[in-house]
């Protein structure tokens, strides 16, 4: 059954060898003073940077550099927000990964607000004006190029929001997966497994359609098979460009029209583990996947294990709890395949801080609620992160 549903994503999106060479156009709509956002040094390293200097030469360009992974809310968003008004900025541009273009909406809502942005980003206050985003994406995982939804770290408070608003749509994104050569084999398997998950999230609903099933399970073969030969051949521009078309359609809702909302339960756990301990997402989401896989099978949910297991994986002639055990291994196999450790102990996780983190999770994403696909209760969420440790 397809439900009803209202899909809109207004960003356009430029994708290819050289794309960005349509950057000065595409900005100058919007005016003369930009903000451009980026991370590290791996944008200059690469010479994106220099391009893009040289690209917007007629433009008055104010930096904000330094950037973090899980972006902060403070200094990131607060700073950015200040050189906003501070210099009556037109148009962000961000150039980066998830991270930088997260940040970059926060910023873009935060600047024109007069109280105190976190208000916005946690949902205190609806924001109802932006600066407009476009952005330059040089890793595949996210997402965020293409749709509605940032997530920000408040560590004074051990908080991690995901914001998700209409108004946060980047107006214009530019993929050019050259730039994402030089991605780290790290980055790349942590930017693919976040893929996954978004996928997952929206595969494990009620009601659910053969349509929607058969797109989320292409996104996944194709980011299974094309990371394997990224990770093994890094410019290999079939393999990134597909790896990044996938990553951009993820999360944007484009594969759930018209089916049931899961309520991204992984997420929330994995949220919740970045704000305490500032682990890479995408490992975070790596490993909680097949322990919530297991902690949710049952009666009402194995057929979509069984689904996944005879479209992706090619199993037949088992019985269903079978088949949904032997579709949990195999995504434990893999993502242990591609590099990322499948304990969370192992990236500084102490087992001392779970019953706060699902406290936590609870208070803030309530994955208790009964029109959850798959409501998990404290005692759920204590055994997921334990059996993950």
């Amino acid at each position: 059954m397809i439900g009803n549903f209202i899909y809109n994503t207004p960003t356009k999106l430029f994708f290819g060898k050289d794309s960005i060479n349509g950057l000065p156009e595409v900005v100058g709509q919007y005016g003369k003073n930009v903000l451009l956002t980026y991370g590290g040094g791996s944008i200059k390293k690469m010479g994106l940077y220099d391009k893009v200097k040289e690209l917007l030469k007629d433009f008055n360009i104010v930096e904000l550099s330094g950037i973090e992974p899980n972006p902060k809310y403070d200094p990131s968003v607060i700073t950015g927000a200040k050189l906003c008004k501070e210099n009556n900025i037109d148009v962000i541009l961000a150039v980066g990964g998830g991270s930088v273009l997260d940040c970059s909406k926060a910023i873009s809502v935060c600047s024109l607000y007069d109280g105190e942005g976190w208000d916005l980003i946690s949902g205190k206050v609806k924001a109802t004006k932006s600066i407009p985003v476009v952005d330059i994406i040089t890793l595949a995982a996210t997402g965020s190029e293409y749709d509605a939804g940032c997530v920000i770290s408040n560590t004074a408070i051990n908080d991690k929001r995901g914001y998700v608003d209409g108004i946060l749509y980047p107006v214009a994104s530019f993929l050019d997966p050259q730039y994402t050569f030089s991605v780290s084999k790290w980055q790349t398997a942590c930017g693919t497994a976040d893929a996954i998950n978004h996928v997952l999230e929206q595969f494990f609903a009620k009601p659910n359609n053969a349509f929607n099933d058969g797109f989320m399970i292409s996104a996944i073969r194709s980011l299974m098979k094309n990371v394997k030969i990224a990770l093994e051949n890094p410019s290999d521009y079939d393999a990134r460009s597909e790896l990044m078309y996938v990553c951009t359609l993820a999360c944007n809702g484009i594969m759930s029209n018209g089916s049931g909302y899961s309520g991204w339960p992984m997420h929330s756990i994995e949220h919740a583990l970045s704000a305490y301990f500032d682990i890479t997402h995408g490992a975070g989401l790596a490993i909680i996947t097949p322990r919530w896989m297991k902690e949710i099978l049952s009666e009402n949910t194995v057929e979509r294990f069984v689904t996944l297991g005879k479209l992706l994986f090619g199993f037949d002639s088992m019985p269903d709890f079978d088949m949904a055990n032997k579709v949990i291994d195999e995504f434990y196999t893999f993502f242990e395949s591609i590099g990322i450790p499948m304990h969370l102990g192992e990236l500084g996780v102490k087992v001392d801080k779970i019953e706060e983190m699902a406290d936590h999770i609870l208070e803030n994403d309530n994955t208790s609620n009964e029109w959850m696909y798959a409501p998990l209760d404290k005692d759920a969420l204590i055994h997921i992160l334990t059996e993950s440790m």
